[in-house]
């Protein structure tokens, strides 16, 4: 139960620092809005692993928990009550939001398409998510004394970057709280399906990258 409640709490932080930042400036109409709003998610992450990455390993996000439960890290019963854990944290920080705001604030907060197509949004989603989810699970297993650092900074570098183009979602949970509490879902499916698909061609890169390297194994001559 402390780790569904962790994944809650640090979902909470991260969805409730970076969605508060995107109303602070307004929107990513700017390039220093996308910045300020970069900076808001990586920091909303770091600071959602500090509270709950010691007793959760800190996921908050179910494209994540994909990835640790193809790679063996969590069974299948565990990874939904974390899914779950997840969503019921973001939605509970759009709803903050609503309570301090409108429900048109709020839906400001949504994952839409930017300068590319629907198609160009879920392709670059993909890409962002395997990136991601391929440096959650490398680091996590050859250099865990650099996660706290590397992955809330890989999170920041995919929203400076995919803002203008697909909004940066890398995240279902984050996707769907505002469509629910804004009762807005345009483009959703885009956000519900690519991160997974994401997330399956990051784990399939870490698995590729972390196999032993037979060549190292024959002995010299």
């Amino acid at each position: 139960m402390r780790k569904l409640i962790a994944e809650a709490i640090g979902t909470f932080i991260l969805v409730g620092m970076g969605s508060l930042a995107i109303i602070g400036v307004g929107g990513a109409g700017e390039a220093a809005n996308i910045v300020v709003i970069a900076i808001g998610f990586g920091l909303g992450l770091l600071a959602a692993i500090a509270v709950g990455g010691a007793v959760s390993g800190g996921h908050f996000n179910p494209a994540v928990t994909l990835g640790a439960l193809l790679d063996k890290r969590i069974d299948p019963p565990a990874a939904a009550g974390y899914v779950i854990a997840q969503v019921v944290g973001a939605v509970a920080a759009s709803g903050v939001i609503f309570t301090i705001s409108d429900q048109a604030t709020v839906a400001s907060t949504k994952n839409l398409p930017g300068i590319v197509s629907e198609l160009g949004a879920f392709t670059v989603e993909v890409v962002l998510t395997a990136i991601f989810v391929a440096v959650i699970l490398t680091v996590t297993k050859r250099a865990p004394e650099h996660a706290m650092t590397v992955i809330p900074l890989t999170l920041l570098v995919i929203h400076a970057v995919g803002i203008p183009f697909s909004g940066a979602s890398v995240n279902p949970a984050r996707s769907l709280a505002p469509a629910i509490v804004s009762a807005d879902y345009a483009s959703i499916g885009i956000y519900l399906t690519a991160p997974f698909v994401g997330a399956l061609v990051g784990w399939f890169v870490h698995r590729v990258l972390s196999a032993p390297d037979s060549e190292s194994q024959v002995p010299a001559s």
